[in-house]
């Protein structure tokens, strides 16, 4: 940004807000609630507030900006309840967040946001539409932070988590996704607990290794789905890069750091990675490590990769028991009539037919 360019409430915290505004006179206070105003409130710079004079909120006015997305699109599915969001932001391209609705408990009623980090994604997985993609951008931190803003300003239930499973690779945009795990977590911003952010990565190891040595507070999971350097590569081109030996001395650095129980996902294929032998090489590859797998069933819309079975997938479950020992847990995977599953994200409106859909 240059001395040029407006300041984005969304980009900065209020300790943030704090330090680019205190040239025109905006203490640690006055950031929180200006920060509070924006984040949660008016939506703006107020015209009026107590205690604070029209001079010195017209200069916070001029000097700031408070950017918002253009949503091109809501689609919700009849089926499960949820929601596919399609934005456009300051930059080339479209890209799309998921409102995952956790109703299962009355009187608790909640919204977790899936978000984008970027437009598109460069990693290439073979079963991703986004992967198909190819990468186009980086988004920005308030569009991140939006995102999130947009949904909540949309909803009839508190938004009380968020993840970093939409569009594009967290770690690869790392600055910006850290930057809006921080503006998400600020009680002046959108206040949510940081141990409700989860970070989902395909096994960029230095974003794994930055983020284990700057002690984040957020949940972190790991996308196996193959437990064999051969396999893994067919399915996953980072393998090239990062290989399996090397991403799990980060895991078990991670834990060591942490002593948290890693999450690995594991994208269920029928017939490719559900058999005896991928659960033994999990049991070998995770030896003396406290895993949660969690597993998910494949949705690709070209029809290349099916989901198993559900006697294939009992059987996995049961090898998994028998060899890994550790607790596994089957992720459900909603709004795919809208292809808002994951791995179907693709930023594009889906077909209407006999979806509701609101512009």
């Amino acid at each position: 940004m240059t001395e040029t360019e407006p300041i984005r409430f969304k980009d900065h915290t209020a300790e943030g807000l704090h330090r680019v505004l205190a040239h025109l006179g905006v203490d640690a206070r006055l950031a929180r609630r200006l920060q509070a105003a924006v984040m949660q409130k008016v939506g703006h710079v107020p015209e009026q507030m107590p205690e604070v004079s029209r001079r010195r909120l017209d200069e916070v006015r001029r000097a700031t900006t408070v950017p918002r997305l253009e949503r091109v699109e809501k689609v919700v599915s009849p089926k499960d309840g949820f929601a596919k969001y399609l934005f456009r932001g300051e930059g080339d391209g479209v890209f799309e967040a998921v409102r995952i609705p956790l109703m299962h408990r009355p009187g608790d009623e909640k919204y977790i946001v899936c978000v984008s980090s970027q437009v598109g994604c460069a990693m290439g997985c073979v079963f991703c539409a986004t992967g198909r993609m190819g990468f186009q951008r980086n988004l920005a931190t308030w569009e991140i932070v939006d995102q999130v803003m947009h949904i909540r300003d949309d909803s009839d239930h508190p938004v009380r988590g968020v993840v970093f499973m939409g569009m594009g690779e967290p770690m690869l945009n790392y600055d910006r996704v850290l930057r809006a795990c921080e503006v998400m977590c600020d009680p002046c911003g959108l206040a949510i607990d940081g141990r409700a952010i989860t970070i989902s990565t395909v096994g960029i190891v230095p974003g794994i290794r930055r983020f284990t040595a700057e002690k984040r507070p957020h949940r972190l999971i790991v996308s196996l789905t193959a437990a064999d350097s051969d396999k893994r590569r067919r399915l996953f081109p980072v393998e090239e890069v990062h290989p399996l030996p090397e991403l799990m001395d980060a895991i078990r650095e991670y834990h060591a750091a942490t002593g948290q129980r890693v999450t690995l996902a594991w994208t269920a294929l029928q017939g490719i990675n559900t058999g005896e032998e991928d659960a033994r090489q999990i049991a070998e590859l995770t030896a003396g490590l406290p895993v949660r797998i969690d597993l998910i069933d494949v949705n690709d819309a070209t029809g290349e990769f099916s989901p198993p079975t559900m006697e294939e997938m009992r059987a996995f479950r049961d090898a998994l028991t028998e060899h890994v020992g550790m607790p596994i847990a089957r992720r459900y995977s909603g709004g795919a009539d809208v292809h808002g599953a994951c791995g179907m994200l693709a930023g594009r409106a889906v077909e209407r037919g006999n979806l509701h859909a609101d512009p």
